[in-house]
């Protein structure tokens, strides 16, 4: 018998170990190996609880993409505020962020919606979305494009991180993030 019923309710941190649930079997076997089921069984959780939360696999996966953007917002605005110089200001915050080894606290995660972005067209919409948003709202200090540039480079270096296709090691990461940095102030 189970005793979810004996439990005391914390629907934030049910949500919370669902999305962990969620990245942890995307990133072991990819978006095939999140079904409702699998996701419920490991994470304790009944089906029904699961339902309560995402009423769907998709609706599972936009949950985990809202929580990280929501996430990447906050650390985003934050290194903004923190930055005197206004021109390249959030470019250089999406390089602090997205490129520090450990910078993304939630590493793993991004690394898993990274594989469900790949796969799920309506997740690569909403993210396409995300960037388009952040583009038009600091196109007046981040227009460049130097700072265009800077912010492929850091997208192309977290799919090889993603992918593990290169190794840089800790000096050659100060390197590339300070050149990059001078492209944003250039």
């Amino acid at each position: 018998m189970s005793k979810a019923h004996h439990r005391k309710k914390q629907p934030e941190a049910v949500r919370h170990l669902l999305l962990e649930v969620a990245a942890g079997l995307c990133l072991e076997k990819g978006t095939a190996g999140i079904t409702l089921d699998a996701v419920a069984v490991a994470a304790g959780v009944s089906k029904g609880g699961l339902l309560h939360h995402f009423p769907s696999k998709a609706a599972l996966l936009d949950g985990l993409l809202d929580d990280l953007m929501d996430r990447l917002d906050a650390a985003i605005h934050q290194a903004v505020i923190d930055d005197p110089e206004p021109r390249g200001r959030y470019t250089r915050a999406y390089l602090k962020v997205c490129f520090v080894t450990g910078g993304m606290a939630e590493e793993g995660r991004w690394k898993a919606m990274t594989i469900a972005l790949l796969g799920e067209p309506q997740l690569r919409a909403r993210w396409r979305r995300w960037v388009e948003e952040r583009s038009e709202l600091y196109a007046g200090t981040d227009s460049s494009v130097e700072c265009e540039l800077v912010r492929f480079a850091v997208d192309g270096l977290w799919l090889a991180s993603v992918l593990e296709s290169q190794s840089i090691g800790p000096e050659r990461e100060q390197a590339l993030m300070r050149r990059l940095d001078q492209l944003t102030r250039s």
